[in-house]
């Protein structure tokens, strides 16, 4: 079974899709198999995660089978 990732906002413009399957595994090789472009903008520093809808900042995240990774862009307002 695989992972899920999910990109919110801007995020999803720049992936091309609201949503992909991965392979399961440690999210810098799920990443790496990703446009290098887009990695480095989903590694930014105000990209927030949610894993399986909790908030985290653990870069090191290992994902497992059904699991799913969304990526939140950073907010702006006015």
């Amino acid at each position: 079974m695989k992972a899920r990732l999910v990109f919110l906002g801007k995020l999803a413009d720049l992936a091309g899709a609201g949503e992909i399957e991965v392979a399961s595994g440690p999210l810098e090789a799920v990443l790496a198999t990703l446009s290098p472009s887009l990695a480095v903008e989903l590694l930014g520093e105000r990209v927030r995660m949610a894993l399986n809808g909790e908030i985290t900042a653990d870069r090191a995240v290992v994902l497992g089978a059904g699991d799913e990774l969304a990526f939140l862009p950073p907010v702006s307002g006015g």
